[in-house]
């Protein structure tokens, strides 16, 4: 598969949490850090995502917001 993202973090599933229509998907990526994403039920089943198996989160955004205290 080719994407135009640059910020492909891959790991393994930790957690799928799913609700009535999204779902929230935890992808450990490196040791205690976890990217989480929120994506349909539907998805979920289509990809075949499950706890333990590899996948990657793919991140493109057109912002990045940083904030201190």
């Amino acid at each position: 598969m080719r994407l135009s993202a640059r910020n492909v973090l891959t790991g393994k599933v930790v957690a799928i949490t799913k609700g009535a229509t999204t779902a929230h998907v935890k992808i450990e990526v490196g040791p205690e850090i976890v990217v989480t994403a929120s994506i349909t039920n539907e998805a979920v089943e289509a990809l075949g995502l499950e706890v333990g198996k590899p996948a990657s989160a793919v991140i493109k955004a057109s912002d990045v917001m940083v904030a201190i205290d």
